[in-house]
């Protein structure tokens, strides 16, 4: 395969996942629905995943805690997947499926918001810390993939892609993820929200 054709293969898979994302419409305004609620009763967003989905946690608590677009205050987000002591010390001194839930259990609170990202749906850890937070009273969503995996049946809410290649899977929850952080800018601006 050539590299223009293997280049091109590849968008061409990226359309048609792209192409069936509208039917996940209903979904995300769900999902902003329930970041809205949680920032408004004084929750925090909390994301985490693993490896690639780890990235798109930091980045999305990114975009909150310092802006998309608009000029406003900083939204309350933090990724679990960026202080390297804790993401050591835990699975030194327990394991590694633990290492959100203990997290979970130590920082959230019933008004949050937890978003899992975990393309497969079987990520022990990820699937773990929704069940604590769920515990906790607070909300939880999945971005997942494939078939939702065991996360479909854990999180209130599942944004599963319909896609069987991880990077596909991904991009449209980063697209998703993008969406959010533009809606959320909006219902700030409008006044919906303080920030």
């Amino acid at each position: 395969m050539s590299q223009e054709s293997s280049f091109l293969a590849a968008l061409e898979r990226h359309r048609a996942t792209f192409a069936i994302l509208d039917q996940y419409q209903g979904e995300a305004e769900q999902l902003l629905e329930l970041t809205r609620q949680s920032l408004s009763k004084g929750g925090k967003v909390i994301f985490l995943g693993n490896g690639g989905s780890a990235a798109d946690a930091q980045h999305l608590a990114a975009e909150f805690m310092v802006r998309y677009k608009a000029e406003r205050g900083p939204l309350a987000s933090i990724a679990l997947t960026t202080d390297t002591s804790i993401l050591t010390a835990h699975p030194n001194d327990y394991e590694f499926e633990s290492v959100f839930e203990r997290q979970v259990q130590g920082l959230g609170k019933a008004e949050d918001l937890v978003i899992g990202l975990t393309t497969s749906g079987q990520s022990e850890n990820v699937n773990r810390a929704l069940a604590a937070a769920n515990e906790l009273g607070a909300s939880t969503v999945a971005l997942t993939g494939r078939d939702g995996g065991k996360v479909k049946d854990i999180a209130k809410l599942s944004i599963i892609i319909a896609c069987d290649e991880t990077a596909r899977i991904q991009e449209a929850h980063m697209f998703i993820g993008h969406w959010l952080c533009e809606a959320v800018d909006q219902v700030v601006v409008s006044g919906g929200l303080q920030a």
